[in-house]
């Protein structure tokens, strides 16, 4: 890790001192064209899904408003290289190929890989799947996308045989089947036609077997809530699959289903903290009564089928339903008690768990700039560390790390008071 650090840094300093084209032309193949230096790789069979000690995490690199700005490889990296400081070991990816980013990262990961040799990262690759007319006002929710989903799930087959030492999982789909993602979602049987493909590919040997096949979804689309998702071909995709990759937000939930969601008045700062813990307790505990709904479920008709979380996460700003006139969640004090509790649980019941997200990335709600989607990252677009990684600053996990080539730095400067004077009660119960 550290040959991987002292090489970036000496590489920003080349490219301060030098504007050559000469030596622009020697910094590019020193960074980027690494593939002489690669050595060859026995592929790793080890349990990546379900082992605790590889911490996973959601990744978006984008830095700008729109995802037409690729994060660059080398921007790529300068993440890798932090979220591997972090012990991160497993980056969850959602589309294949509509934009270039997993592309992107699977090359980067593979060219840090031959920087050094003791470099180790893993992706699950995800393959966007949505309805015929999806965006639409009028989205066929009966029909895929055929020309979309294909090129997806085919070209996430095309990086997992070129990267099979660092791809280890495919994912059909992101939340596309859960009714309210009213543009786009599908039914469960189009999510299983591209399973069994993939599954047959496995069978032929074009993919490596150990490869896992799953979908990621909301808890309710696994039937761990509404029994209107309960249908034979629900019943199919979970025979189908590899594990069961669910989702999880006690988050939104403090808005949309809030009876746990309350707390009492405190005027001090001791009780006001405590009074904060206790409600994200209880968020916390939400989301594992859905975690066991879903695993009951699924395991009634597949017993000893894994479930893990393919999502959950809680955002640190919102000016929407979320934050002062709403339930009060978004606050970093408020992440960081979730991330810990919830990675307290899954590490010790060995559920990996994909925590929404690695950066903060504006586009998500490139309207409204303090909209919580822009600020689920654990780290913000300016490099700050928000609360949740405060301590990784203190031991020097992070230390002269960059991200956009600035400094990783603490949020409100360190300062706890500054921090604790945003901090605010969640609303109590209305009914």
């Amino acid at each position: 890790m550290q040959i991987i650090i002292e090489k970036l840094k000496k590489l920003r300093q080349l490219k301060v001192l030098f504007l050559s084209f000469s030596l622009c032309a020697l910094i590019f193949a020193a960074f980027y064209n690494c593939e002489s230096n690669i050595r060859p790789l026995k592929l790793n069979q080890k349990t990546i899904i379900g082992n605790p000690n590889y911490l996973s995490i959601c990744y978006g690199g984008y830095r700008d408003t729109s995802r037409t700005i690729e994060p660059t490889i080398r921007e790529l990296k300068e993440d890798l290289v932090v979220l591997s400081a972090l012990g991160i070991k497993v980056l969850r990816t959602y589309q294949s190929k509509e934009f270039p980013q997993s592309a992107n990262l699977l090359q980067a990961i593979q060219e840090l890989k031959g920087m050094d040799s003791t470099f180790e990262m893993y992706v699950m690759l995800g393959a966007w799947i949505e309805c015929e007319d999806a965006w639409t006002e009028k989205p066929n929710h009966e029909k895929g996308n055929e020309t979309k989903n294909a090129g997806e799930v085919n070209t996430a087959v095309e990086l997992a045989i070129k990267y099979p030492e660092i791809v280890k999982v495919i994912a059909v789909g992101n939340e596309s089947m859960v009714h309210w993602a009213a543009t786009y979602f599908v039914k469960p049987n189009v999510v299983l036609k591209w399973v069994n493909y993939l599954q047959k590919l496995k069978e032929k040997g074009r993919l490596n077997k150990n490869l896992k096949i799953t979908s990621s979804d909301n808890y309710q689309s696994w039937g761990g809530g509404d029994e209107s998702y309960h249908n034979q071909d629900l019943i199919d995709l979970i025979n189908a699959v590899d594990y069961v990759s669910m989702h999880t937000y006690p988050f939104h939930d403090t808005h949309y289903n809030p009876e746990f969601w309350h707390s009492d008045s405190a005027d001090n700062k001791p009780d006001k903290l405590k009074e904060i813990y206790a409600a994200i307790q209880r968020a916390s505990d939400y989301a594992q009564s859905q975690y066991l709904f879903t695993k009951q479920y699924v395991q009634s008709i597949k017993p000893d089928i894994p479930v893990h979380i393919g999502e959950t996460g809680w955002a640190s700003i919102s000016n929407d339903n979320y934050g002062h006139s709403g339930s009060k969640a978004a606050d970093e004090y408020k992440q960081k008690i979730y991330f810990d509790l919830m990675n307290e649980w899954t590490k010790l019941d060995s559920i990996t768990c994909f925590f929404f997200e690695a950066f903060d990335e504006p586009w998500k709600d490139s309207k409204n700039v303090m909209g919580s989607e822009n600020h689920f990252g654990l780290i913000d677009i300016k490099g700050k560390v928000k609360y949740v990684l405060w301590n990784k600053i203190e031991d020097g996990s992070l230390k002269s790390l960059t991200r956009n080539e600035l400094e990783l730095k603490k949020s409100f400067e360190g300062n706890f008071d500054s921090l604790f004077s945003q901090i605010e009660l969640p609303s109590k119960r209305t009914h």
